[in-house]
């Protein structure tokens, strides 16, 4: 029996332990796991460090603690073309569909003869490492092999393609409909796309000029509830005997805007500082020492920026969330300048991720920036 791993701090930051510490996201599991297990492709968009990645992950387990589908997960952030898209899908893929050592050396021989893949075993487990290199005029025919290889295993496969936004870089147009091309003909393997900028995913989900118009089913990811967290917090700080009140998380999960790693970034500072007693005073004191080991980031942030647009981010932070950021009263109250001025340095801010715009409601996208700015 696989021995359960026990983090050290219960507030994971990066990577996907188990559901003890996994927080909530009961209701967004439930309609992912039923959109792919009724076979809907889905579109899963948040801000960045939402938790999107952590939702894929826990989905994923759940699926395969259940043996409902062999799960994948590929990220497109660092990729620059198709090969590279099929490279890191064809590393997840080759030869986890296979039992044995001969099984997996004959069936990937046999779908894969344009990529030549490389095979390794370890000596211990027997586990298959499979690493190829996908040369930019066989990538389309190797993304062929890859997808018939699922599609004829006689398992149902789950492939989450996280920041998807990415092949719109590519320089290449052809890319969206060459996948999509593929992707409609497979019956037994489904897809979960995932991204962080919303209006890019948006228009290609929902422009009926694009390859994928209405193809899936589109899940907008938000901030876990305050009530829901606060629970998860204080169960696990009580279980480290510390005592962290419901109004001291409602106060610093506000400080935050309730953005997920930010608020766990600070858990996991509190559970480290071991006080007995988190009160706001513990609160600031530790947001405080995050904040300044932050500064000369967050100079560099402002060094990329003009005048006017530093101007404009200081106001957003010191508003916490500005409604009507072209309003004559939020301009006039910070002496801003024009509203063409402010309307380019606005969307500048976005451009540079340094700006969140949910549906019109403008935040520093940074949770410690925003405080650090608001000092200034």
């Amino acid at each position: 029996m696989k021995k359960k791993k026990i983090p050290a701090n219960p507030f994971i930051l990066t990577g996907y332990v188990s559901p003890d510490y996994f927080c909530d996201r009961e209701q967004e599991t439930q309609k992912l796991i039923s959109a792919l297990q009724n076979g809907r492709n889905v579109t899963l968009i948040s801000p960045r460090r939402i938790g999107k990645t952590g939702l894929i992950r826990h989905v994923f387990h759940r699926i395969e603690a259940e043996k409902l589908a062999k799960c994948y997960y590929v990220d497109l952030y660092k990729t620059d073309s198709l090969a590279s898209l099929v490279e890191q899908l064809a590393n997840v893929v080759l030869g986890s569909l296979d039992t044995t050592k001969s099984k997996i050396i004959k069936q990937v021989s046999t779908f894969f003869k344009s990529l030549r893949p490389l095979f390794s075993f370890d000596s211990l487990t027997g586990v298959p490492t499979i690493m190829v290199d996908v040369k930019p005029e066989i990538a389309e025919h190797s993304l062929a092999e890859i997808f018939s290889y699922m599609e004829q295993s006689g398992q149902l496969c789950v492939v989450a393609m996280d920041e998807f936004q990415s092949i719109t870089s590519y320089g290449d147009p052809s890319v969206e409909a060459l996948l999509r091309s593929h992707i409609q003909q497979l019956t037994s393997v489904h897809f979960v796309f995932s991204g962080s900028q919303r209006h890019v995913l948006e228009n290609m989900f929902a422009s009926a000029n694009r390859p994928f118009y209405q193809s899936t089913q589109i899940l907008n990811l938000n901030e876990i509830e305050e009530q829901a967290y606060c629970n998860f917090a204080t169960a696990k700080l009580a279980a480290h005997r510390q005592q962290l009140n419901a109004d001291v998380f409602g106060y610093l999960y506000q400080e935050l805007a309730g953005h997920t790693w930010y608020v766990q970034m600070l858990l996991n500072r509190l559970y480290d500082s071991g006080e007995k007693l988190i009160s706001r005073e513990v609160v600031d004191k530790v947001l405080t020492g995050i904040v300044d080991e932050n500064e000369a980031t967050f100079q560099t942030f402002m060094r990329l920026v003009t005048p006017i647009q530093a101007r404009l981010l200081r106001a957003i932070a010191r508003e916490g969330t500005v409604q009507q950021a072209l309003g004559q009263s939020f301009i006039s109250q910070y002496h801003l300048g024009a509203t063409s001025t402010i309307r380019s340095a606005l969307n500048a801010l976005v451009e540079k991720e340094l700006v969140l715009d949910v549906q019109g409601a403008y935040q520093v996208y940074d949770r410690f920036f925003a405080l650090w700015l608001k000092r200034k």
